[in-house]
């Protein structure tokens, strides 16, 4: 006969109640990464947390790589799980360069965003659709008004997004927003209904960043910016942030600081950086992972 003394008795007792515990006890929290998909607010498209820029000097830096260097690097972006690829009318021949790294690559695993032009003289929907020749695409994931830069960009470009509504309900591009530069057009974001996604320029330290004057290259108002960044989340917009790295302007550590403050004081739900080699995007991939930690 086993005897079961009183100390005994309170140890089970204690391992009894800590297994019992265990199962209110808060699960560690899932561990970020620049990888991973997101959600872009109401739109309910899906984007890497980190993109492949295509406009660097107005894409000047990617096209003077030539194609098959610029095609290896898209696929070693590809391969490190960056699926989120941002170009732009305005970067002249990336759509074409863009389609044809990308050939062979099964289309639903990753994110094309474009910028279009608002030109009064331009058919929106033939631009469309040039564009998605250029790209070798059906459709566009997300497309955006390019450089709108007044306050009254939300008025002045209704007839562009009635096209490119139209477009989304046609299929051929799956989520629509703005790029804006300026304050008096950041000022517009969080209260146009239109919108589905912003991009919004954010660094921590107002370099190439929103000032009164959308022309302006230092001087940003950086907590106005980042008041407009929080008003658009709260509006359920997707917030993806460029100008991280000062248009080129910054070193390693403030392309680190520049990361960080994006995540973790905007908290903006993607960013986009422009690379010329895969030391870039190792260390972009690194930074990001550092800002989610």
């Amino acid at each position: 006969m086993s005897h079961y003394s009183r100390r005994d008795f309170l140890k089970a007792g204690a391992a009894t109640g800590a297994l019992a515990t265990l199962g209110t006890l808060p699960l560690p929290a899932e561990k970020k990464t620049a990888t991973d998909w997101v959600t872009l607010g109401k739109s309910d498209v899906q984007v890497t947390r980190l993109a492949f820029g295509t406009g660097t000097f107005a894409g000047e830096v990617q096209r003077d790589l030539g194609q098959e260097q610029f095609t290896t690097l898209v696929r070693y972006a590809y391969d490190r799980g960056i699926r989120f690829y941002e170009t732009a009318e305005a970067y002249r021949d990336m759509h074409r360069m863009l389609g044809i790294a990308l050939k062979g690559i099964p289309r639903e695993s990753y994110r094309i965003m474009t910028k279009v032009e608002t030109g009064d003289s331009v058919d929106p929907m033939q631009k469309i659709d040039q564009l998605r020749r250029l790209a070798n695409t059906d459709y566009f994931d997300i497309m955006l008004l390019h450089w709108q830069h007044t306050a009254d960009w939300p008025e002045k470009t209704v007839r562009w997004q009635d096209v490119i509504s139209e477009a989304q309900h046609k299929e051929i591009v799956r989520s629509h927003g703005a790029s804006v530069h300026g304050l008096p057009a950041l000022r517009q974001v969080p209260k146009t209904e239109w919108l589905q996604v912003a991009m919004i320029r954010v660094n921590h330290k107002g370099v190439r960043m929103d000032a009164e004057d959308y022309r302006a290259s230092v001087g940003g108002d950086v907590p106005e910016v980042v008041d407009y960044v929080h008003q658009s989340l709260h509006k359920d917009l997707g917030v993806i942030s460029m100008k991280l790295a000062g248009e080129g302007t910054f070193d390693r550590e403030d392309r680190r600081k520049a990361m960080r403050f994006a995540f973790q004081k905007a908290r903006v739900d993607s960013v986009t950086v422009g690379y010329k080699n895969t030391g870039e995007i190792d260390e972009a991939i690194d930074n990001v992972n550092e800002a989610l930690t």
